[in-house]
C-alpha cells in the first residue's frame, strides 16, 4: 500500500478492547478482573490444559471462582450448555480463557449468553480472542455469527505462555493466523488500514515460523508470531472474509477436522482458485510473503518446510467429503472475489484431499 493514493471511499470498523503484550503481562491478570468489576472468575481450559487453570487460580487466589476444563473443538452447543451451568453453580461474573480457538471459543458463547465480561490469554496464534465472530457446532453442522457481545474486553498476550507450544501446533495456528490476513486483502470491505495490518501480519509470520522450527524456545521469534498472529486476528475482526474460510468451517463442523490443521492445508488451494480475480492482491500477498513465487505455491511448499499435515486426507477427512463439501458451500456461499463454481471447487478439493501442487482452477 506504501505510496499508492487512496481513490476510493472505504468503512474502517475499530472493535474496542484491552490488549496487554509482552513477557510477564500474565502478572497483571487479577488486576485486569477487579478492573472489569468482577469478583469471581470462571477459568475455562481444554482438559490438556488443566494445569493451566490451576496456574490461574492460585494467581487470582480469592478472585477465583472455578475451572471449567471441558472445552473441545468447534464450540459444540452442548458443551456451552455444559459451561452456563458452570458459570451459576459458582456464582461467577466474569470468564477468563486460557488456550487456543477452542476455549477463546467457549468464553465467547457464554458471553453471548449470560454478557459476562472476558479475559482471554491466547496460548496459540488462532488470533480468536481479537474477533466479534463466534463459530458453534450444533448436531454436525457448523454456524457462525458476528456480534460485538462475544468481543473479550481485555486480552493478555504473554509471550512466556508460547514457549512450551508444540512446534506443529505452533505452524499450524499460525498458518491459520495468516489465513485471516490473506483474505483481508481481496475482502468485499477491504481498507488501507486493514491491508497494512495484514500485510505486516503476514510478514511476521512467515518469517517467525520457520525460525521456530529451528528454535522453538527463541524468545524473539516467539514474540513476533504472537505479534503476527494480534495483527491477523484484528484483520478478521474487521472485515468479512471470502471462501478460505467457508470452506474451512463447512470441513471442520461437517468433517470434524482439526481446526489449525484444516486452515494451513486449505489455504493454498483457495488462493489459486482466487488468484485470477484478485491479481494485485495476490502480488501484494507474495510480497508481504517474502517471495517472487505466487502465493499458493510459496504457501504450498512452507506446509513441507514447516513439516505439517500437506493433505486433508492425512487429516482424516474422508474422500466422501468432498462432495458432501461443495454442497454445503454451494448451498448457502459466502462473497467470494470470483463466483463459487461447482466443477472448480470440487478441482479444489480433490487437489487439497490429495496434496497435489496448487494450480490454476
Amino acid at each position: 500500500m506504501t505510496g499508492q493514493p487512496i481513490t476510493r471511499p472505504f468503512v474502517y470498523n475499530a472493535n474496542p478492547g484491552r490488549v496487554l503484550f509482552g513477557r510477564g503481562q500474565l502478572a497483571a491478570l487479577p488486576a485486569e478482573v477487579s478492573r472489569l468489576g468482577a469478583g469471581k472468575a470462571l477459568i475455562l481450559t481444554t482438559p490438556e490444559q488443566r494445569d493451566a487453570g490451576e496456574r490461574l487460580t492460585k494467581l487470582l487466589g480469592a478472585l477465583a471462582g472455578g475451572i471449567f476444563d471441558g472445552v473441545v473443538m468447534h464450540t459444540p452447543t452442548e458443551v456451552t450448555e455444559r459451561a452456563v451451568e458452570a458459570v451459576t453453580a459458582c456464582g461467577c461474573d466474569c470468564l477468563v480463557s486460557i488456550g487456543g480457538g477452542s476455549t477463546i471459543g467457549l468464553g465467547k458463547a457464554l458471553a453471548l449468553r449470560t454478557g459476562l465480561p472476558q479475559v482471554a490469554i491466547p496460548t496459540t496464534y488462532a488470533g480468536s480472542e481479537m474477533t466479534p465472530i463466534l463459530g458453534e457446532t450444533s448436531a454436525g453442522v457448523k454456524t457462525t455469527l458476528r456480534s460485538p457481545r462475544v468481543l473479550p474486553q481485555v486480552v493478555i498476550y504473554d509471550v512466556d505462555l508460547t514457549l512450551s507450544l508444540p512446534i506443529a501446533m505452533s505452524a499450524t495456528s499460525g498458518l491459520n493466523a495468516m489465513a485471516h490476513a490473506v483474505e483481508a486483502v481481496y475482502a468485499k470491505e477491504a481498507n488501507p488500514i486493514i491491508s497494512l495490518m495484514a500485510e505486516q501480519g503476514i510478514a511476521a509470520l512467515a518469517r517467525s515460523l520457520p525460525m521456530l522450527t529451528l528454535r522453538p524456545a527463541d524468545v524473539a521469534a516467539r514474540s513476533d508470531a504472537q505479534y503476527g498472529a494480534w495483527l491477523c486476528g484484528t484483520c478478521l475482526g474487521a472485515v468479512g472474509m471470502a471462501l478460505h474460510h467457508k470452506l474451512c468451517h463447512v470441513l471442520g463442523g461437517t468433517l470434524n477436522l482439526p481446526h489449525a490443521e484444516t486452515h494451513a492445508i486449505v489455504l493454498p488451494y483457495s488462493l489459486a482458485y482466487n488468484a485470477q480475480a484478485v491479481p494485485g492482491a495476490m502480488r501484494r500477498i507474495s510480497a508481504a510473503l517474502g517471495t517472487d513465487q505466487s502465493a499458493s505455491a510459496f504457501l504450498h511448499h512452507m506446509l513441507r518446510l514447516l513439516n505439517v499435515p500437506t493433505s486433508l486426507e492425512a487429516i482424516g477427512m474422508p474422500e466422501s467429503g468432498i462432495e458432501m463439501a461443495v454442497e454445503l458451500v454451494l448451498t448457502d456461499s459466502y462473497w467470494n472475489p470470483r463466483p463459487m463454481e461447482r466443477e472448480p471447487l470440487r478441482r479444489l478439493l480433490e487437489a487439497a484431499f490429495s496434496g497435489a501442487a496448487p494450480s490454476p482452477l
